[in-house]
Order: structure tokens, then C-alpha cells, then sequence
């Protein structure tokens, strides 16, 4: 916990110190304004944090990988100056098929044109033109996730920014509005059936489409979560994943210095009871402990359902509005694990314990589109998949600071789970039985990883809920559905980081543009937020309650 240098009028308060939250206090502090973040966990960070799980064993709790970091909030916020160094993995991605065949995607055109040949050479002749129109909608997309999206009936103002963003859709040509359209509705499945023949690369590329979607690839939308995915790059290089040096908490570190060094307060093991709303106007907040802190306005870093479910008293919105916001579409359908390993993987279909590229590539359990379908049917009939999807992560690869000498880290990311089980059975219950599981579809594939195993961490998706909020277990604060992107995310008429609260703003996933370790939300908002407090000079003096707390 930071302590105050001085006494000063606080401009904002931000509920939840993830890497969204901190990216929002560091933006407001750099632009000369008063900033306390409030996070109940001893560390900030949120999901973006690295723990050591296992004596000599560290690694990244929740989220684990680096791409949609955007490079706007690493260059404005100087966050490499703040001790973020990023590591390109050496392959993209290593698909196991069986006993003796494996795809092992390394960057390059010509290189994963040889991959895919060995299953379909008319593939391999596709995959430039695929690549390309790809890149064509990301192109678009990426200025777009950097905008404010407008207020449906929210008045001229409003219509004239939308029409100033639309400007530049209605130059693409006319081909890439439907490639975009194709993108925005149709099944990840559908879509890349339109591209490939061959069920193992449809399936490859098919998993982007499902990550944290509880979805299946024949789910409609899926496309969309498959482009989301492809907006990143790393160290300037687009399409490329990365590992963030000591791991996901090294971000939220580097954000937590960056915003300190601008005079931002960041108070760690402090829970928020309520929001407190005078007069229709959010003032401030109380904390677990009866405290109660005022400020010009309040910030939430939490996804929007559990701020309007928890957080706002039911009377200061309107019932309607309420519900909607509390019966936002939840559910990832994940399940986490940390493992320390004596030894790396020995796979079938590429045998050898000696340090391969392929254990330094993002490793997929999920050969086919028919076996990620069933995955989630499982989910939804039995309450998890019995032969579940499975990306494994070895960061000590390249990381050689997270494990002792000779032995490794690596993550787990396992879908599809239900987010609540049937017959009133818990997660608490369930976890190490479908944690067995998990490995056991890993060991399938390499017959040394149960027996490499000398420690594990599990969250299942109670314990995401529980341990950083993310309610159903929900990576994204909400999913990442038609009818809640940009100008309907959370809700149509509050998608410009302005809540239905005067002074209340959202900074979390739960806004534009969306899920996964980007910072841009938090970006976006505290720009908002800064235009309010600029542009009314009576904001502190008509205060209801008064002026701001000092801290």
C-alpha cells in the first residue's frame, strides 16, 4: 500500500486495482488530477498478477500471455522505463493431432505454409489470402478500439461523433465490408470453412474463436471473438504472442509505477461495501470498514453486473436499466491451473525431454473443430468437458527466473466448464476432480506429465469469482457477443464509460472494446473522464456532499 505524500482533494476514486483500473489511475495522474485506487487483494493487479504457487516456483495466476497489450498504453504510460521487458515466443502455437502427428505453427508465411501442407496443400495455398483479409479487418478494428463508442439516443452531439467514426468504415471497400460483416455474424467454423478444407486446421485456427466464449465454434459470433484475438502484436510485430518477464504481474507492476510516479495512491487490502449516490450523483464510496471516502467521481474497474448487483443500491437506477445490467450474458466457460514441473513434456508425436521450440510455443489440446464442439456440449449436458480443451504455456522456457535450475512452470488454460454446476454441487467440490482430469488429457498426449508434476494451483471458476471478481468466472467482465460490443458494451445508451449515475464511469473489460490484458479501457475512459472534469468549473463547487475528502 502506497502511502500519501500529501494532503490533497481527491478527483477520482477507482474501484479494483487490475491492470484496467491502474492503467485509468495512471492516465488521470499523469494529467495532473487526484486518484486513490481501492483493491481488496494484497497486490494490484487483478488477474494480471504472478505468485510463487510452489516453493522456488513462480508464474502468472490467471492470465498468462502477452499480445493485446497496446502499444499505446506501453509507450504513453513508459511502461518499459518502469521495468516491462516482453519476450517473443520463439513458435506460435503446437497443436498434438495423435500418437505420431502433430502441427507446430512457427511465425512466418513460408513457415506455416509448410505446417499446413502436410495436411492440406490446397490449404497452404490459401492461408496468404486468409492472413491477408484478416489483417484488412484487424486494420480497421484496431483505430476503433482506441474510440469512444457513441450513445445510441443520446442526442446531435452523439450522431456527429458517430458519424465522424463511421467515416473511415464507409471508405473500406465494399469486399471488406462484407469480410467484416462475415466476421461480426457468422460461427468461427462457418467462417473458416469458407477458407480451408482440412478439420485439423479449421480446428487450429477455430480455437481463437472459443476462447473465453463458453462457446461452441458453430456458435454464430465466434468469428468475431477469433479477430479479437489477431489485434495484437508484440515489440511491434503483429500476430506475434509474448511473455511478459516474470511473468503477468510484471504489467501491473510496471502500470503501478507508472501511475505512482505521476502521485497516484494505490491502496491494496481494502474492500468497497458501496458506492455511495446523493442526489443522483455518485460521491463517493464506503470500504468494508465503515470508512467512508469522498471524491469528484468514482471509477469502476469491476465489471459492470457486479457493480449494479453489489455495489449501487437498486433505487439509485432505474429498474429496468438495472436488470439489464444484472442480466448481462456471463460465463467463460474456463478453469486455471499452475503446475511446477521436474521435466518438460515428452510428446508423443514429438518425443524428447531435451528443450524443444515446440515447448516454448502456446500448446493446444483440441485437434479437430468436431472435438472443440463437443468439448462444450459436454460442458453444458455434464457440467465440463470430458475431453476438455487444454492450451498449456511453458514460460520458463524463456523465462528461466520462474523455476529453479532444470525444472519448469507451466500454465494451464482449460475450457469448457459450466460456470455453476446442476444439483446445487460446487465448484469447491468438483475442482480437483476435473483438475485430475485436465491432466489426464494432457498426459494422453505426453505420457510423462502426470508423473512430472510436483505442485499444482487451481481456480476453478468460483474461485475467479471469488478471488477477483469476475462473476460466472467471466475473463472478459461480460461476453463478447453481437449484442454487447462497442456502442451496446455493457449496455446500448452507456457505452462511452459514463454509467447511468452522474459521476459514475466503468473502466474494466465490461467497456469498449472488450476483454483480455490490453489496458485500453482503462486508456479510454480516463479520457472521458478527464473531458468531464474539464469541462464544468462548477463540478467540485455544486458537490452535494460537499468537497472531496482529503487523504
Amino acid at each position: 500500500m502506497a502511502s500519501p505524500r500529501t494532503t490533497r482533494l481527491l478527483d477520482a476514486i477507482i474501484i479494483g486495482g487490475g491492470h484496467n483500473g491502474l492503467t485509468c489511475a495512471a492516465y488521470l495522474a499523469r494529467a495532473g488530477r487526484h486518484v486513490l485506487v481501492i483493491e481488496k487483494n494484497a497486490v494490484a493487479g487483478g488477474a494480471a498478477t504472478t505468485e510463487e504457487f510452489h516453493p522456488g516456483f513462480k508464474n502468472s495466476v490467471a492470465s498468462y500471455a502477452v499480445s493485446l497489450l497496446n502499444p499505446r498504453v506501453i509507450a504513453d504510460l513508459e511502461l518499459a522505463r518502469f521495468g516491462l521487458s516482453i519476450i517473443e515466443r520463439p513458435v506460435a502455437n503446437f497443436w498434438p493431432i495423435d500418437g505420431s502427428r502433430g502441427l507446430l505453427m512457427p511465425y512466418g508465411l513460408a513457415g506455416r505454409q509448410q505446417a499446413i501442407a502436410a495436411f492440406s496443400k490446397a490449404d497452404a495455398a490459401r492461408l496468404s489470402d486468409y492472413d491477408a483479409a484478416l489483417e484488412r479487418a484487424a486494420r480497421v478494428l484496431r483505430g476503433l478500439v482506441l474510440e469512444t463508442p457513441p450513445n445510441a439516443g443520446a442526442g446531435w452531439l452523439e450522431l456527429l461523433r458517430s458519424g465522424a467514426i463511421a467515416r473511415p468504415l464507409l471508405r473500406v471497400p465494399l469486399a471488406d465490408q462484407r469480410l467484416l460483416i462475415d466476421l461480426f455474424t457468422k460461427s468461427a467454423a462457418d467462417f473458416l470453412s469458407a477458407w480451408f478444407e482440412s478439420e485439423i486446421v479449421k480446428g487450429a485456427f477455430a480455437f481463437d474463436g472459443i476462447v473465453g466464449a463458453y462457446a461452441s465454434p458453430y456458435t454464430p459470433g465466434t468469428a468475431y471473438v477469433l479477430l479479437h484475438h489477431c489485434f495484437g502484436e508484440v515489440n511491434g510485430k503483429t500476430g506475434v504472442w509474448g511473455h511478459a518477464v516474470g511473468g503477468m504481474g510484471a504489467i501491473s507492476a510496471a502500470l503501478q509505477a507508472s501511475a505512482e510516479a505521476s502521485s497516484a495512491i494505490i491502496r491494496t487490502r481494502t474492500a468497497v461495501r458501496r458506492v455511495i449516490v446523493r442526489d443522483g450523483r455518485a460521491t463517493g464510496v464506503e470500504l468494508d470498514t465503515g470508512e467512508v471516502i469522498t471524491a469528484r467521481c468514482v471509477v469502476s474497474g469491476v465489471g459492470p453486473k457486479l457493480l449494479f448487483r453489489d455495489l449501487v443500491a437498486p433505487d439509485a437506477v432505474e429498474p429496468a436499466l438495472r436488470a439489464r445490467f444484472i442480466g448481462l450474458k456471463s460465463g467463460s466457460g474456463v478453469f486455471r491451473m499452475n503446475v511446477a514441473l521436474s521435466e518438460l513434456p515428452d510428446f508423443r508425436c514429438r518425443p524428447g525431454l531435451a528443450q524443444a521450440p515446440h515447448h516454448g510455443a502456446g500448446i493446444v489440446i483440441g485437434p479437430t473443430l468436431d472435438y472443440l464442439d463437443r468439448s462444450f456440449t459436454d460442458a453444458r449436458h455434464h457440467g465440463w468437458a470430458r475431453q476438455p480443451v487444454v492450451e498449456i504455456l511453458i514460460p520458463s522456457t524463456i523465462d528461466p527466473s520462474l523455476a529453479p535450475p532444470g525444472h519448469h512452470v507451466a500454465s494451464l488454460f482449460v475450457q469448457h466448464v459450466a460456470p455453476h454446476l446442476a444439483d446445487g454441487r460446487s465448484w469447491d467440490d468438483a475442482a480437483p476432480e476435473f483438475a485430475d482430469l485436465a491432466i489426464a488429457t494432457v498426459t494422453a498426449y505426453a505420457p510423462n506429465f502426470a508423473a512430472s508434476i510436483l505442485a499444482r494451483q487451481v481456480l476453478s471458476p468460483l474461485d475467479l469469482e471469488r478471488r477477483y471478481g469476475l462473476l460466472d468466472g467471466d475473463i472478459f467482465h461480460g461476453q463478447l457477443t453481437l449484442g454487447q460490443l462497442f456502442s451496446a458494451r455493457p449496455v446500448l445508451g452507456h457505452a462511452a464509460y459514463r454509467m447511468p449515475v452522474a459521476g459514475l464511469y466503468l473502466c474494466g473489460s465490461g467497456a469498449h472494446p472488450g476483454g483480455g490484458v490490453t489496458g485500453v479501457p482503462g486508456r479510454n475512459a480516463a479520457r472521458e473522464i478527464i473531458r468531464d472534469l474539464q469541462s464544468s468549473r462548477l463540478f467540485a463547487s455544486t458537490w452535494p456532499n460537499g468537497p472531496a475528502k482529503r487523504v
